[in-house]
Protein backbone atom coordinates (compact mmCIF):
# COMPACT_ATOMS: atom_id res chain seq x y z
CA UNK A 1 0.00 0.00 0.00
CA UNK A 2 1.24 3.47 -0.86
CA UNK A 3 -0.17 6.94 -1.47
CA UNK A 4 -1.17 6.14 -5.05
CA UNK A 5 -3.86 3.60 -4.09
CA UNK A 6 -5.44 5.19 -1.00
CA UNK A 7 -9.20 5.76 -1.10
CA UNK A 8 -11.63 7.22 1.43
CA UNK A 9 -13.72 4.71 3.39
CA UNK A 10 -16.92 3.56 1.73
CA UNK A 11 -19.88 5.98 2.22
CA UNK A 12 -17.63 8.53 3.96
CA UNK A 13 -17.73 11.14 1.18
CA UNK A 14 -20.66 12.98 -0.38
CA UNK A 15 -21.51 13.08 -4.08
CA UNK A 16 -19.17 15.68 -5.56
CA UNK A 17 -21.86 17.15 -7.85
CA UNK A 18 -23.30 20.30 -6.19
CA UNK A 19 -26.88 20.65 -7.37
CA UNK A 20 -28.66 23.95 -7.93
CA UNK A 21 -25.46 26.02 -8.30
CA UNK A 22 -25.98 27.48 -11.76
CA UNK A 23 -26.27 26.26 -15.36
CA UNK A 24 -22.55 25.62 -15.70
CA UNK A 25 -22.64 22.86 -13.10
CA UNK A 26 -24.87 20.66 -15.26
CA UNK A 27 -27.37 20.36 -12.37
CA UNK A 28 -28.63 23.96 -12.26
CA UNK A 29 -32.12 25.31 -12.89
CA UNK A 30 -34.44 22.79 -11.28
CA UNK A 31 -31.64 21.18 -9.21
CA UNK A 32 -32.77 17.65 -10.23
CA UNK A 33 -36.25 18.26 -8.74
CA UNK A 34 -38.09 18.22 -12.06
CA UNK A 35 -40.69 20.80 -13.07
CA UNK A 36 -43.44 22.03 -10.72
CA UNK A 37 -45.32 20.01 -8.15
CA UNK A 38 -45.16 19.81 -4.37
CA UNK A 39 -41.76 18.13 -4.25
CA UNK A 40 -40.17 20.84 -6.38
CA UNK A 41 -41.07 23.62 -3.92
CA UNK A 42 -38.81 25.01 -1.24
CA UNK A 43 -39.57 23.88 2.28
CA UNK A 44 -41.09 20.57 1.18
CA UNK A 45 -40.78 17.73 3.67
CA UNK A 46 -42.80 14.55 3.50
CA UNK A 47 -44.67 13.79 6.73
CA UNK A 48 -44.01 10.47 8.45
CA UNK A 49 -46.44 7.87 7.13
CA UNK A 50 -47.62 10.03 4.21
CA UNK A 51 -48.85 7.88 1.32
CA UNK A 52 -49.57 10.46 -1.37
CA UNK A 53 -53.05 11.30 -0.11
CA UNK A 54 -54.11 7.67 0.30
CA UNK A 55 -55.39 6.91 3.81
CA UNK A 56 -52.21 6.10 5.79
CA UNK A 57 -51.65 2.63 7.19
CA UNK A 58 -51.81 3.78 10.83
CA UNK A 59 -55.29 5.19 10.17
CA UNK A 60 -56.54 2.21 8.10
CA UNK A 61 -55.81 -0.38 10.78
CA UNK A 62 -58.32 -0.87 13.60
CA UNK A 63 -57.31 -0.06 17.16
CA UNK A 64 -58.23 -2.33 20.05
CA UNK A 65 -57.86 -2.41 23.78
CA UNK A 66 -56.57 -0.03 26.36
CA UNK A 67 -53.05 0.83 27.50
CA UNK A 68 -52.77 1.90 31.09
CA UNK A 69 -50.10 4.60 31.23
CA UNK A 70 -49.51 4.11 34.95
CA UNK A 71 -48.96 0.32 34.76
CA UNK A 72 -45.98 -0.99 36.71
CA UNK A 73 -44.04 -3.77 34.97
CA UNK A 74 -42.32 -6.38 37.14
CA UNK A 75 -39.57 -8.86 36.34
CA UNK A 76 -40.77 -12.19 37.73
CA UNK A 77 -38.27 -14.43 39.50
CA UNK A 78 -39.26 -17.81 40.94
CA UNK A 79 -38.19 -19.06 44.37
CA UNK A 80 -36.45 -22.04 42.76
CA UNK A 81 -34.16 -19.51 41.03
CA UNK A 82 -33.51 -17.84 44.39
CA UNK A 83 -32.67 -21.27 45.85
CA UNK A 84 -30.10 -21.91 43.12
CA UNK A 85 -28.65 -18.41 43.54
CA UNK A 86 -28.36 -18.85 47.34
CA UNK A 87 -26.59 -22.22 46.93
CA UNK A 88 -24.24 -20.98 44.23
CA UNK A 89 -23.16 -17.78 46.03
CA UNK A 90 -23.70 -18.95 49.63
CA UNK A 91 -26.21 -16.21 50.45
CA UNK A 92 -28.76 -15.99 53.25
CA UNK A 93 -30.01 -12.52 52.25
CA UNK A 94 -31.16 -12.01 48.69
CA UNK A 95 -31.81 -8.43 47.63
CA UNK A 96 -32.11 -6.55 44.34
CA UNK A 97 -28.33 -6.06 44.11
CA UNK A 98 -27.68 -9.82 44.39
CA UNK A 99 -30.27 -10.53 41.69
CA UNK A 100 -28.78 -7.86 39.40
CA UNK A 101 -25.22 -9.17 39.99
CA UNK A 102 -26.38 -12.66 39.02
CA UNK A 103 -27.69 -11.24 35.73
CA UNK A 104 -31.33 -12.18 36.41
CA UNK A 105 -32.60 -8.61 36.09
CA UNK A 106 -31.50 -5.09 35.22
CA UNK A 107 -30.92 -2.44 37.86
CA UNK A 108 -33.93 -0.45 36.59
CA UNK A 109 -36.31 -3.47 36.81
CA UNK A 110 -38.92 -3.86 39.54
CA UNK A 111 -38.67 -7.41 40.86
CA UNK A 112 -41.54 -9.68 41.88
CA UNK A 113 -40.83 -12.98 43.60
CA UNK A 114 -43.07 -15.78 42.33
CA UNK A 115 -43.86 -19.09 44.07
CA UNK A 116 -42.81 -21.68 41.48
CA UNK A 117 -40.47 -24.34 42.92
CA UNK A 118 -39.45 -25.24 46.44
CA UNK A 119 -37.17 -23.75 49.06
CA UNK A 120 -34.99 -25.84 51.37
CA UNK A 121 -33.35 -23.17 53.53
CA UNK A 122 -34.21 -20.02 55.42
CA UNK A 123 -33.77 -16.85 53.34
CA UNK A 124 -34.28 -13.15 53.84
CA UNK A 125 -35.65 -11.83 50.55
CA UNK A 126 -35.91 -8.15 49.62
CA UNK A 127 -37.92 -7.27 46.51
CA UNK A 128 -40.57 -4.89 45.19
CA UNK A 129 -43.46 -7.41 45.23
CA UNK A 130 -44.25 -11.00 46.24
CA UNK A 131 -46.92 -13.49 45.18
CA UNK A 132 -48.99 -15.17 47.92
CA UNK A 133 -47.44 -18.58 47.24
CA UNK A 134 -43.92 -17.13 47.43
CA UNK A 135 -44.70 -15.47 50.80
CA UNK A 136 -46.05 -18.79 52.15
CA UNK A 137 -43.02 -20.74 50.91
CA UNK A 138 -40.49 -18.29 52.37
CA UNK A 139 -42.28 -17.85 55.70
CA UNK A 140 -42.90 -21.61 56.14
CA UNK A 141 -39.11 -21.96 56.63
CA UNK A 142 -39.08 -18.96 59.03
CA UNK A 143 -37.56 -16.77 56.33
CA UNK A 144 -38.41 -13.09 56.08
CA UNK A 145 -39.68 -10.91 53.26
CA UNK A 146 -39.06 -7.19 52.90
CA UNK A 147 -41.04 -5.12 50.39
CA UNK A 148 -39.06 -2.26 48.93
Amino acid sequence: MDLSNLKPAENSTKNSKRVGRGQGSGKGGTATKGHKGQKARSGYSKKIGFEGGQMPLQRRLPKFGFTNISRKEYKGINIETLEKLAEKKGLTTIDVDAIVDAGLAKKSDRIKILGNGTLSKKLEVKAHAFSKSAVEAIESLEGTIVKL
